[in-house]
């Protein structure tokens, strides 16, 4: 009876992933570190629908259930944050790419980033926290705002 509820549960969890379009089969059969089961990541800033004046947008971020510390120091059980402002989301079992516009690592373990020169209008900016090889934590930590920057 624990067997079929285990089956059935897992089973739930990873239909609402795929039904989400935040998970694949592959993504689902790799190894959940233990700190990232119950990782989550926020924006503290921007808030959603904000309005940002200027082409300067300074975002903050918190992270729960998971230490925050520099890639380069490639300790099991920690993260780093990434940004991508107006793109989508990477392949989750994948290396997230370095040197592609729109997505920024702050592999020091930094926790504010500000991006300069935003384009007036409306934005999408989403904050996903990476192991330190800046493969996305599974179950995936991740935050979404949209903000609009107004001259």
């Amino acid at each position: 009876m624990m067997s079929r509820m285990s089956t059935l549960a897992g089973s739930l969890g990873f239909v609402a992933l795929v039904t989400s379009g935040l998970g694949t089969p592959a993504a689902t059969a790799q190894a959940t570190p233990q700190a990232a089961a119950t990782a989550r990541v926020k924006i503290v800033e921007p808030k959603q629908g904000a309005t940002v004046t200027g082409t300067s947008v300074h975002v903050v971020l918190t992270a729960e259930g998971v230490e925050i510390a520099p890639a380069a120091e490639h300790r099991a059980g920690t993260a780093h944050h990434h940004l991508f402002l107006d793109t989508d989301l990477t392949a989750p079992d994948a290396a997230i790419p370095v040197g592609t516009p729109g997505i920024v690592h702050l592999g020091k373990g930094q926790s504010e980033y500000t991006f300069e020169g935003v384009a007036p209008g409306p934005h999408r900016l989403i904050a996903l926290l990476a192991d330190p090889s800046h493969v996305p934590l599974k179950p995936l930590a991740v935050d979404t705002v949209r903000f609009t920057v107004k001259p």
